[in-house]
């Protein structure tokens, strides 16, 4: 009896996470949403009616994006000129004000009514404080190999405690005598 060459073995695919695999579902969704919901408020109220609340949404929202780049790039300023860090004494709002306001620009009335929730401070707020735990979360749940990790590794101290970037090469021990390196010359 003869045998044929193996068969290879591949590995087991990953999963795909539950992110990948309800999300372009939720996004189809939420257009079907936003279509049905536009063809019901133009048969009630008139085509004329939905063009100018998409119209007033898009204008907000061109207003409140440029008003939160306004205030980002004044605090940027300020940090600047006194040398330290940009503050967020004033809340971290300044990116959530531009998600608000793009989201009063897609047309839509459901993206309309979160982008208007997203403009309230205590939504602002909460929002705010629920992405700064989960990601504090996440941190403390890395495993060691992270980005964090490999810029530690990359870092030499030296005697006196100054921190000198580079990799240590070793020789092997069955490489023999090396010879001397030429010098560098320009």
């Amino acid at each position: 009896m003869t045998t044929g060459a193996p068969t290879p073995t591949y590995p087991a695919r990953p999963r795909r996470s539950r992110l990948r695999t309800f999300l372009p579902l939720g996004i189809a969704a939420w257009l079907v949403l936003e279509i049905w919901l536009l063809t019901v408020v133009a048969g009630a109220t008139g085509g004329f009616t939905v063009f100018l609340l998409l119209l007033a949404g898009f204008v907000l929202g061109s207003v409140v994006i440029k008003r939160a780049g306004r205030r980002a790039f004044q605090n940027l300023n300020e940090a600047v000129q006194r040398g330290g860090a940009p503050s967020t004494a004033n809340g971290s709002g300044n990116g959530l004000m531009m998600l608000g306001g793009l989201l009063l620009m897609i047309p839509g009335l459901v993206s309309d009514a979160v982008g208007l929730l997203l403009l309230l401070p205590p939504v602002q707020k909460a929002i705010g404080r629920f992405a700064e735990r989960t990601v504090e979360r996440k941190l403390r749940e890395a495993a060691p190999g992270t980005l964090g990790d490999a810029f530690q590794q990359a870092r030499m101290h030296r005697p006196d405690g100054k921190v000198v970037p580079g990799e240590v090469v070793r020789d092997e021990p069955g490489d023999g005598p090396q010879e001397p390196r030429p010098p560098l010359t320009r």
